[in-house]
C-alpha cells in the first residue's frame, strides 16, 4: 500500500491460497491462485492425481474452495511436509512443473513486471525460471524460514539448506527484516556474497492506531499472535495466574488475539480449564474477531503486551503494533526483540532462562506509572520516526532501482 501510495504499479499475486491480511482478501482481483494448495498436496502425495483430466484439476484452484480450505487449514508445520517443500525448492525438477510452467507464462503475457519479489526463501525454486524467462531480476525477503526446516527431519533440512544455497545464485538480492536474522541467513546461505543482503525492517503505518492511556485500577496484559503453545501463550497465561496470586497489582486482567487453528484447539480448552480451577476464567478474555479495526480497539485497551515465546523470531511486528498505540512490550531477550527494543526504547527485553522474569518485569512495568509513560512516548515516537511503513517503502525502492 505505501509503494502504491508512491506511485509504483504493485500486484500482490496468491500462492496456495487466497492471500488474507487481518481477515480480508489482499491479492489483486485478476491474478489466479497459483500453486492451489489442495491440487499440489494431492499431486504430491498421489503421483497419480496428475493423470487426471486438467478440467477436474482446475476445479480444485476455484477461489471459493481455497478460502474455505484456508478457514479450516491447521498445519503450521514443516513435520510431514518434507517432501513437498523439496519438490517446490527443486522448482523445475520438482513436482511442480506445471504450475511454475503457469506462473512464469503468466507473468510474461499477462503482468509483464518490471521485477519480482518472493515472500520467503522458500519459494527460491522459482527465481530461476522467472529471471531467464521473465528476464527480470528476483528480489527475496528474509524471514524466519529457518524456523520451519529446523523442524523437517534433520535429512530433509539438510537438502534444504543444499538448496536454498543454490538457487540464491538467481537472486538480485536479499532482505533479511532485521540485523539479528541477517546474520543468520548469511551463516545458514554460506557463499552468497555479503553485499546481496539488504536488511530492511517491517514498518506499519503508525498514524492508524490509537493511544493506550494508564489504567491504575484496571490495568490490562495483552497477547498479540497466534494463539498457540509454541509462541508462549501458556508461559503468558501462567504469568498473570501468579500476578494475580501475589496480589501487588490488584484487579489486573488479561486480554488474548491473534487468530488460531483448529491443532490449537485442545491447547486453549486446556488453559481455560487451567485459569477456571483457579477462578480466574472470567478475568481473562479471548478476542476470536482478528481484523483491522477490532485490533486497533484491542491494543488501545491494553497497558502492556507480552508474547513470551520460546523461540528466537525474525522479527515481530506485533511489538512496533503495540508501541504505535503506546503499550509498551515486556519480551524474552532472544531473537530479534531486543534490537527492537533497543532501537525504540519502547520496551523491556528480560532474560528467557530465569523462570521469574516475565513475571517481575510485568510486575515492575504495571506498578510503575512514571517508567510506562517513558517507554509509552519512547515507542511511539519511535515506531512514528524510525518503524514507519513510509520508511520501508522508501529503502525497498531504493534496492529495486539499484538492481533493475
Amino acid at each position: 500500500m505505501a509503494l502504491r501510495a508512491r506511485g509504483h504499479d504493485v500486484v500482490l499475486v496468491p500462492m496456495y491460497l487466497p492471500l488474507f491480511t487481518e481477515g480480508e482478501d489482499m491479492g489483486a482481483p485478476h491474478s489466479p491462485v497459483f500453486y492451489g494448495a489442495v491440487g499440489v498436496y494431492l499431486a504430491q502425495m498421489f503421483p497419480w492425481f496428475r493423470l487426471l483430466p486438467k478440467w477436474f484439476r482446475s476445479h480444485l484452484d476455484s477461489r471459493r474452495l481455497l478460502a474455505w480450505v484456508a478457514k479450516r487449514a491447521g498445519t503450521t508445520q514443516a513435520h510431514g511436509l518434507e517432501e513437498m517443500t523439496l519438490s517446490v525448492l527443486n522448482g523445475e525438477n520438482g513436482g511442480q512443473r506445471e504450475e511454475l510452467d503457469r506462473l512464469v507464462s503468466w507473468l510474461k503475457h499477462d503482468e509483464k513486471p518490471d521485477l519480482v519479489h518472493l515472500s520467503n526463501a522458500l519459494l527460491l525454486g522459482l527465481a530461476g525460471r522467472i529471471r531467464r524467462e521473465v528476464g527480470v531480476p528476483v528480489v527475496c525477503t528474509l524471514q524466519d524460514e529457518d524456523s520451519w526446516i529446523d523442524s523437517m527431519e534433520p535429512v530433509a533440512a539438510r537438502k534444504a539448506w543444499a538448496l536454498m544455497t543454490e538457487k540464491a545464485t538467481d537472486i538480485a538480492a536479499f532482505i533479511p527484516v532485521s540485523q539479528y536474522y541477517n546474520r543468520v541467513m548469511q551463516d545458514r546461505l554460506k557463499g552468497v556474497p555479503a553485499s546481496k543482503f539488504h536488511v530492511i525492517p517491517i514498518g506499519v503505518s503508525a498514524d492508524s492506531y490509537g493511544e493506550a492511556q494508564w489504567n491504575p485500577g484496571q490495568p490490562v496484559i495483552g497477547y498479540l499472535s497466534r494463539m498457540s503453545e509454541s509462541l508462549g501463550l501458556g508461559a503468558l497465561v501462567d504469568a498473570f495466574i501468579q500476578i494475580r496470586e501475589r496480589g501487588l497489582v490488584g484487579a489486573v486482567t488479561l486480554k488474548i488475539t491473534g487468530g488460531k487453528t483448529p491443532e490449537d484447539d485442545k491447547f486453549l480448552a486446556g488453559l481455560r480449564d487451567k485459569l477456571a480451577a483457579k477462578n480466574l476464567l472470567d478475568a481473562v478474555e479471548f478476542c476470536p474477531v482478528f481484523d483491522r479495526k477490532t485490533k486497533r480497539e484491542f491494543l488501545q485497551s491494553l497497558t502492556v503486551l507480552s508474547v513470551p515465546m520460546p523461540h528466537p523470531e525474525a522479527f515481530g511486528m506485533f511489538m512496533l503494533e503495540a508501541m504505535a498505540s503506546g503499550v509498551p512490550v515486556v519480551q524474552p531477550r532472544m531473537g530479534a526483540s531486543p534490537e527492537i527494543i533497543e532501537a525504540t526504547g519502547g520496551g523491556v527485553s528480560y532474560d528467557p532462562d530465569d523462570p521469574a522474569a516475565l513475571v517481575r518485569e510485568l510486575e515492575a512495568l504495571l506498578l510503575d506509572e512514571a517508567r510506562w509513560s517513558r517507554l509509552s512516548q519512547a515507542g511511539r515516537k519511535a515506531v512514528s520516526e524510525r518503524f514507519n511503513v513510509t520508511k520501508t517503502a522508501d529503502a525497498m525502492i531504493g534496492v529495486y532501482e539499484n538492481i533493475s
